[in-house]
């Protein structure tokens, strides 16, 4: 499910003439704030139900750079979930469809009146599992690595 387009923004790219680190981080981001949109959890849906996302651990990987105008496309697979926590896994690719990176992330429901974590509101539930998912032992081959140099 296709979450996010936009372009690469000259303020984007560094003096290495690709887009900067951080800003693949940023997009990532923003399709993390269109996901909670997808689920009613927008601005009014956060207020309504006293309820937020937050990020607890990303793990970006770079594979293609990405130049200034070029077309981004950024796809979400859920990997996982249970009462609070939603384990995601975001690929953003080219016009070509080229993976440019992939972010996989755990995200938490959390109770804003409390500042707790707390289950999903169940309208917020229901969206979630309208969400394209990974079948069980079919992750993305990226999905779920550590770092570390291999010996």
């Amino acid at each position: 499910m296709t979450l996010l387009t936009t372009r690469v923004a000259p303020e984007w790219v560094d003096y290495n003439g690709h887009m900067n680190d951080a800003e693949y981080a940023r997009v990532f981001s923003l399709t993390v704030d269109t996901l909670m949109e997808r689920i009613g959890l927008d601005a009014e849906g956060r207020e309504r139900q006293a309820y937020t996302l937050f990020t607890l651990e990303t793990h970006l990987c770079y594979r293609r750079e990405a130049h200034q105008g070029q077309a981004l496309e950024v796809e979400v697979l859920l990997l996982d979930r249970d009462a609070k926590r939603l384990h995601l896994f975001f690929t953003m690719s080219d016009a070509a469809g080229e993976t440019l990176a992939t972010s996989e992330q755990m995200l938490m429901g959390i109770d804003t009146a409390s500042h707790r974590p707390a289950p999903f509101p169940a309208e917020v539930a229901a969206a979630i599992a309208t969400l394209p998912q990974a079948e069980a032992g079919a992750w993305p081959a990226a999905a779920g690595r550590r770092i570390g140099i291999p010996r």
